[in-house]
Formats: structure tokens, sequence, C-alpha cells
């Protein structure tokens, strides 16, 4: 049975680009390894293989930057490898201020073996132990970051983090069958079932996704977000689609604002500080309103103020923080301190010069076809 479950996974959502797009070479002096092409060479990157407790040797990528006190590791999505990634990488490493890990899934890249659910569970657990050993970050100062099908392999390790600081799930699956058929219950040979994991986590949750997905309906990221027990306003980006979410102004800015506001947060060494006191009202009330809403993207996200205010009152208890939370020039002070390599963050000009650069990594993204699950739709005759 496991083994008929396995394959048919892999037939509903494996796809990685044939051929790779980067070659690795290890230099003569040093020893290390780096990409082949030049214009993927940064002395702020480590290039590296991992070895997964399954046998297969994955390869990552690590962007230090010197003034993080975050560490984000990023799951990417199906039809993409780090080669395609690694300037939206680098990018997001600077202009979030966070250390950032990216990986490529078994049979992915340069990345030996083929990819199955139970191959990326142990891909991603190889990169979580890396980030401990070699770089000796934290679980409580350790974000998550699942987009696409990486969303199935983000919740299975943030479900065995105790202590993991944040989640972020980008255009996210509910499970991979879900995808292709509207199922009410999940099956013996689905793929990736995060209906059924995103309870069980208990740090904070920002999911993101475009109201117009062709791909992966909103309804996956809307109703996940519903389920979270540590809700962060959403951000639902109207007319946004499945490819195209890097282009809109709003991804970088609320990504930057999660960021600073999970700064600010206590370390959640004890997670039944992390329940929100009254989950059962939030929920139905703002899942309503976000489905409803037909407004700009900015909207929307006001929408899902109401949840995580309630539930900043139960994790922060100190009066200087709840000044912080009512304050509005405080919170202004926060957002326009997300990037601190961006020393003049309130300037026209230089927060165009950001806008210019994330547009043209959404052209990027555009243009090497990152749609991550669409494979997912073409095999669903054939099963």
């Amino acid at each position: 049975m496991g083994t008929a479950t396995s394959s048919m996974a892999a037939k509903f959502a494996f796809f990685p680009p044939n051929p790779p797009s980067y070659n690795i070479i290890v230099e003569e002096a040093s020893g290390k390894m780096k990409f082949s092409d030049a214009n993927y060479q940064r002395d702020n990157v480590d290039i590296f293989k991992l070895r997964t407790k399954r046998g297969n040797e994955i390869v990552a990528m690590y962007v230090k930057n010197p003034s993080a006190s975050l560490t984000v590791l990023y799951s990417h999505g199906n039809a993409a490898d780090i080669g395609q990634m690694y300037h939206i990488f680098t990018e997001l490493s600077v202009h979030l201020n966070v250390n950032l890990l990216g990986y490529d899934y078994s049979g992915y890249g340069q990345s030996t073996g083929k990819p199955s659910e139970q191959d990326t569970y142990a891909d991603i657990e190889a990169a979580n132990k890396c980030l401990g050993e070699m770089y000796g970050v934290k679980q409580e100062d350790t974000i998550l970051y699942g987009q696409s099908v990486g969303s199935g392999p983000t919740l299975e390790l943030a479900i065995r983090l105790p202590h993991l600081r944040a989640v972020i799930l980008h255009s996210p699956i509910l499970s991979g069958l879900r995808v292709m058929y509207p199922v009410k219950r999940s099956l013996w040979f689905d793929i990736y079932k995060n209906i059924d994991k995103i309870s069980q986590v208990h740090c904070p949750v920002l999911v993101i996704h475009g109201t117009e997905d062709e791909v992966v309906s909103f309804s996956h990221g809307k109703r996940l977000w519903e389920l979270c027990k540590e809700k962060y306003e959403p951000l639902w980006l109207k007319g946004g689609n499945h490819c195209n979410l890097e282009l809109y102004p709003e991804y970088l800015s609320h990504l930057g604002k999660f960021i600073s506001a999970i700064e600010k947060l206590q370390c959640p060494c004890n997670t039944s500080d992390l329940k929100p006191k009254d989950q059962s009202d939030q929920t139905p009330n703002n899942s309503n309103q976000n489905e409803e809403q037909s407004s700009p993207s900015t909207d929307y996200k006001d929408k899902g103020r109401p949840s995580f205010g309630h539930r900043e009152k139960s994790r922060l208890s100190t009066d200087s923080r709840d000044k912080a939370r009512t304050s509005i020039d405080k919170r202004e002070k926060s957002r326009r301190s997300i990037d601190r390599h961006m020393k003049a963050r309130n300037s026209t000009d230089h927060s165009e010069k950001a806008r210019n650069s994330f547009d043209r990594l959404g052209d990027m993204v555009r243009s090497v076809g990152l749609c991550n699950v669409d494979c997912l739709k073409q095999t669903a005759a054939e099963v």
C-alpha cells in the first residue's frame, strides 16, 4: 500500500525542470562549491550538498545577512529549482533583512534521487538540521516559507517543531488531490494533506494568495487561513494569479511587516501562550468578510486585522507592547524599519527602487515559468 501511495503521489505532483537550470563547480583553491554561471556567484552565498536520511544528496544555498536576527527556510514550488530561485532568494534576504536557506528536493536541480512526498519530508528535515549544525540557527529564530507544493514539506516540518517562530504559506494547497477535484475527505492516495495538519501548527501563520489564481484556487489559501490557530492578517492579492504575486507592491511590504511583527514577539518557548483566547468567535466573521469582499487588495488585508489584533492581546502582556500595538506612530515606524539595508525607507525614490527591483523579479518568475502546480491538472485525466 505504501509503495502504491508513493507512486500515485509522484504522478500527481512532481515535475522538476529538465534540464536543471544550473551546474555546480568546485573551486580548486578553497574547495568551495559554486554555481558555474558567474551571474550566480556572491560572497555572501554558500552552496553545499546535504545527505538526507533516505540516502539522497540535495543541493542547498544559504544567503547570509550580517544584520539579520531571523532565518527563513524556503521550500520552492513544483516547476522550479534553486538556480531559478537564486536571485529571488538573495533579494528577499536583503529586503526582509533575514538569512535565507533554500534547497532543491530530491530529483530537482543537481540533487540525487527521485522526488516523492516522503523524500521531500526528508529533504526539509536535512535542511533544517543544517541550519542548526552549520549556522547555529535556533528553532525559535526560524521561519518556514512554503510556496505552492512547498507548503507540503513546510507544514509537515512545522507540526514537529514546537518552538518554531513562524510560518509563511504562499499560494498553498489544501492537498494534491484537492487541486484537481473538490473532494471533501482526505483519501489514502492523496499527497500533502495540509488541510489535516494546519490546525496542529502553534506559531503565527501568514497566508498569501491571489484571488484569481488559475492553478491553485484562492479557496485553498482562504480555507487554510480559517483553520489556523495563530492567524496573522492574510494577504489576499486581488487579481493576483499563481505566478505573479511578486509583482504586487503589497507582497514585499506585507512580508516585511510580518517579519517586523515576529521580531517584536517574545520567542514562543511555551506554545500554550500562543493560542488565541477566543478563536471560535474570530474565524467565521473574518473568513466571510475575506471571501465576499471585492474591494482592492489593501481592503482584503484590513479585513484580517481583527483576528490578528485579538490574538496579539493574548500574546503581548506587557504595557509597553500593548502601547506599541495601539500607537499609530510606532506601528508606522515598525513598518518603515523592516529593511535595515534601506536607510531611506520613507523616501519616494528609494521605495520606487525597491518596487522596480521586485518588478524585475516578477518578470523573471513569469519568464522561467514558475507555475509550480500547473502540471497537476494535466495528469487528472490519467489518474
